[in-house]
């Protein structure tokens, strides 16, 4: 049975082509005198097919045909995908482009339900804490599922979504804070460099890669550390009903699924498919239909996106070499 819906988008469609069919044969075979019959037939064709495609989206807009929205969280995650002077990893999640996804879904009133594609090996800790109040927000049921991985960053975000759903050979965990930095004290004096301080602050520079670091800057760095593992714990021990010991017990180590699934990190083993079968019993229809909503960028954006990742390929190394920022954390 077609729905009202279905025969609305249609009657758009069919309508737009044959509208600009008309305005195609006026413009290009009735008017112009020059223009032998053939070109105006293909122009008028082109035309049609232009209409076609407008009237397409517009039918998308006026009669919208699904009911979940769907949200991917791919790859390392940052508060802007990259950002500083020389490009990272291409592929990293802008954070804030993830909101605004998650946010404009819940605004649509089409959307009854939200997936979480988390496919992320982590990242930055407030990015991450980010998303995760985003998908909290969202009025309706709000389900998480890892493909590849879903490991500290990820399983954060996954912590303020109702259900998290996995394969069998997902990565699942990393329930963990880390932060680093690179000591090129010894470089810098074998090549005649000397870090000279001009600071406010005992800490002020605590961490920074050119000087050696003394016990009072490293217990210093390790408690940031494990204020940030502390909410960590309480995020997932909150989010996934899990007793804070048990979750500290894990120690930061990765699972399979299916060993996630027993430990009770995870709280289904799936499909794609039986996600969706699975969301339709929620929602009390007979299938759901998953719309994937994208960042709104404008050209210039997304052509500045192709240039970064060419300039990835001859600089990545050289970027690594190149951050100077000292002490590094992430989740």
């Amino acid at each position: 049975m077609v729905s009202s819906e279905g025969i609305g988008r249609l009657a758009v469609v069919v309508g737009g082509g044959l509208a600009f069919a008309i305005i195609g044969v006026a413009l290009f075979v009735l008017f112009p005198e020059t223009l032998t019959e053939l070109l105006g037939v293909i122009l008028a064709l082109a035309v049609a097919l232009v209409g076609v495609r407008l009237a397409g989206n517009a039918a998308g807009s006026l009669f919208p045909d699904y009911d979940v929205a769907e949200v991917a969280v791919e790859g390392p995650i940052s508060r802007d995908g990259g950002g500083g002077p020389l490009p990272t990893t291409p592929g990293a999640t802008p954070a804030d482009d993830i909101v605004e996804q998650i946010d404009r879904a819940n605004d649509d009133d089409n959307v009854q339900a939200l997936l979480l594609k988390l496919n992320t090996p982590g990242g930055e800790v407030v990015p991450s804490d980010d998303i995760r109040l985003a998908a909290q927000r969202f009025d309706g049921p709000t389900v998480a599922y890892a493909t590849d991985v879903c490991a500290s960053g990820g399983y954060w975000i996954a912590s303020g979504c109702d259900e998290l759903w996995a394969r069998e050979g997902s990565i699942v965990g990393s329930i963990g804070v880390i932060g680093s930095r690179i000591n090129a004290s010894d470089l810098a004096e074998k090549v005649g460099l000397s870090y000279e301080r001009f600071a406010a602050g005992e800490y002020k520079d605590a961490g920074t890669a050119l000087k050696e670091m003394d016990d009072d800057e490293r217990e210093y760095l390790q408690g940031l550390i494990d204020d940030y593992y502390d909410t960590f714990v309480e995020r997932v021990s909150d989010g996934r009903d899990l007793e804070p010991e048990f979750v500290r017990d894990t120690e930061a180590r990765i699972y399979l699924g299916e060993e996630a699934y027993d430990m009770e990190l995870v709280d289904h083993l799936g499909t794609r498919r039986e996600i969706e079968d699975e969301l339709a019993d929620r929602l009390d229809t007979d299938e759901v239909t998953v719309e994937e909503f994208e960042p709104e960028r404008p050209l210039m954006a997304r052509v500045g996106t192709g240039a970064q990742r060419v300039a990835y390929a001859f600089g990545a190394g050289l970027a690594g070499l190149g951050d100077g920022r000292g002490f590094r954390l992430r989740s």
